[in-house]
């Protein structure tokens, strides 16, 4: 009995002693696991728990991986890498991009360096291609694109591409004492705005409201620009106002959207045109620098002037530099000194040369564009005038009745409706000159007679997609034409292999009368159309989003466009918001496969416009707001001219 007692003894023992090693072996592989998980390029390593804190703030199980000692981020790895860092550099990529693949080797060899440094700073990389979400998210829009993240907040990536230089950079950026430089525009109020513009020959204002999408897009550019321009000599001021806080200094200066940038040259303000980026700005700001019209010293210099630029110039003679006119017409010319060639004069001998008797602003054409209808050249009429008044000047009288439209100047000179164009090869070199003005002497036959409408001749090769769009781009004829009215509307004249001035006259006569059919580019309509976004097509425009009994948000989008790919689940989201209101309808439709009323033109993508029912004519752009769910939401319900019923809790 002892015996059995022993060995019974025995036996438990050794069960306790081997249950007890495999739990505590159980135990370091469930921690060595957990360490395993964690992601710690960068950082040291953090204490057991430290994963499941990062789950706990929205981070994700998912691994990151690792490539060339640079981390491969993803829609759902990016935040929690990102956030845990105190800095991280992330470059946003497409794989086709040959600058990226430039960048790869040293950015990889960069990484290793920063690795190993003190303090680490990790790499990041993330295919924007694939993940579109975050290019959109971060205004990614030419690649490569580096960021670098404090805290998870974004900042431009502002230095050299190269091995050293990158790392250079980060050490830098990384340094515990590190501080962003001074903030370089400057900040206006009712206090001190006027001062402070009337004080400075140039400077560009700002008028933002703390709340708009675009201001906050802008802001960054802004403030590199500002940084750039205060190397200039002399230094160019940016300022900014806040609309908001000083709603009478923006109603003084005609701001009725955000941002509105105006120059400032003494107090007189005029529109800002360039482009709203940081080298868009400092390049048009640098141009707007000295006096808008060159000095022409003698008769030799003001022809060899208008002979080097082979277009439209604007010329003032004058007496001397203390003449009232002089001084209007250098600031006539000012905001738009980008858009037409301008000189002066005090020389006697160019006067006497052009005939010109008096102080004047004169327009002289090319002697290509010249005709028997029109005066060689066209000499400003007005008495006393405003800077307005010679402006308009300009604008009534810039095109000659038959000139050339060309892909440079189309968008600035031939804008206006209706429009006829008589496309051919246009070639006034020197073989080509005699075939080219037969044609063009046709066309001014006709346009002579409706000089309500503007008339062009265009080379074919510059506009085969204008032609492909009248449907004559196989037309294989010599000469095709085709004409727009106030709306925009194509239409195109029947190929004819006798044109002549008989046939276009009486095309364009038949398109004055509305004899004629519009040409309407549009994909097929789809057979089912009952998703929660209804799809418009240029066949349907007029049915769906013109519809008089209702009101119609419709996006117009590219098929290519990143930020449209990021809207659109948001955008479904909000079809199904508003599926039950009969009276609201939230479309779409491809801006680049179908045409659109010209009120309605896509001015990039995605473009959205909310159509009242009771206002067709005049849409209204959504500019300011963000693109999410709860913001396009209150927009529709602020703007709406239809009775909503209560809609379903959804956001």
């Amino acid at each position: 009995m002892k015996v059995w007692k022993f060995f019974l003894g025995l036996v438990l023992l050794i069960t306790f002693s081997v249950s007890f090693t495999l739990a505590e072996e159980n135990e370091k592989d469930g921690e060595a696991a957990a360490e395993a998980v964690e992601i710690t390029e960068g950082a040291e390593s953090t204490e057991e728990g430290d994963e499941t804190e990062a789950n706990s703030e929205g981070g994700s199980d998912e691994e990151v991986k690792e490539e060339d000692d640079v981390l491969v981020l993803t829609t759902k790895t990016f935040d929690s890498v990102v956030k845990k860092n105190d800095i991280i550099l992330v470059e946003f990529y497409a794989p086709w991009c040959g600058h990226c693949k430039s960048l790869a080797p040293e950015y990889a060899k960069a990484a290793k360096r920063m690795k190993e440094a003190d303090p680490p700073v990790p790499f990041a990389k993330v295919d924007a291609t694939v993940e579109t979400e975050l290019g959109s998210k971060y205004d990614v829009s030419g690649y490569p694109t580096l960021k670098i993240f404090r805290k998870g907040e974004a900042h431009d990536y502002e230095g050299p591409r190269d091995e050293e230089g990158i790392v250079n950079y980060m050490k830098q950026n990384s340094d515990p004492n590190w501080k962003p430089p001074p903030e370089a525009v400057v900040t206006l109020t009712k206090d001190n705005f006027t001062e402070t513009v009337s004080s400075e020959a140039l400077m560009l204002v700002e008028f933002y409201a703390p709340w708009c999408g675009h201001c906050k897009r802008l802001a960054p550019e802004y403030e590199k620009a500002a940084q750039e321009l205060k190397k200039n000599d002399p230094p160019i001021m940016l300022a900014k106002v806040n609309a908001d806080e000083e709603k009478k200094l923006a109603q003084d200066h005609g701001v009725t959207g955000y941002p509105t940038l105006k120059v400032f040259r003494k107090g007189k303000a005029s529109e800002f045109k360039g482009s709203r980026n940081q080298w868009g700005i400092v390049d048009y700001m640098r141009n707007q620098v000295g006096p808008s019209s060159k000095e022409m010293s003698s008769l030799k210099a003001l022809r060899d002037f208008m002979k080097e630029r082979g277009e439209l110039v604007i010329v003032g003679f004058f007496s001397d530099a203390n003449e009232k006119l002089y001084a209007t017409y250098l600031e006539a010319n000012n905001d738009i000194r980008d858009d037409y060639p301008f000189a002066h004069t005090f020389d006697t001998a160019a006067k006497k040369y052009f005939g010109i008797t008096k102080s004047s602003i004169v327009m002289f054409q090319p002697e290509k564009f010249g005709s028997k209808f029109e005066d060689k050249h066209i000499v400003f009429k007005g008495n006393d005038p405003k800077s307005e008044d010679i402006q308009k000047f300009y604008e009534d009288k810039r095109i000659p009745l038959v000139g050339q439209m060309t892909s440079y100047d189309q968008q600035k000179k031939y804008t206006k409706r209706p429009l006829c164009v008589v496309y051919y090869d246009v070639d006034f070199g020197f073989e080509q000159r005699k075939a080219t003005q037969f044609w063009r002497q046709k066309v001014l036959e006709v346009a002579n007679d409706h000089r309500d409408i503007t008339f062009a001749i265009a080379s074919e090769s510059d506009f085969e997609n204008e032609l492909k769009e009248f449907g004559l781009d196989d037309s294989g004829e010599e000469i095709n034409v085709g004409c727009f009215d106030d709306k925009n509307r194509k239409y195109r004249m029947e190929p004819d292999d006798e044109f002549d001035e008989d046939s276009l006259r009486e095309f364009v006569e038949n398109f004055k009368n509305g004899n004629i059919e519009a040409i309407v580019k549009s994909q097929p309509a789809p057979k089912k159309n009952t998703g929660p976004v209804t799809v418009v097509v240029g066949n349907t425009f007029e049915e769906i989003v013109m519809d008089p009994k209702k009101d119609v948000l419709i996006e117009l989008y590219a098929p290519w466009c990143g930020h449209c790919k990021a809207l659109e689940p948001v955008y479904k989201k909000l079809g199904k918001h508003f599926k039950d209101q009969p009276n609201i309808v939230i479309a779409k439709m491809d801006a680049t496969a179908n045409d659109v009323p010209p009120e309605y033109a896509a001015e990039g993508f995605p473009t959205i416009y909310f159509a009242p029912a009771n206002n067709k004519r005049n849409p209204i752009k959504y500019d300011d707001g963000e693109r999410e769910l709860k913001d396009l939401v209150k927009f529709i319900e602020e703007k709406a001219t239809v009775s909503l019923t209560k809609a379903k809790e959804e956001l």
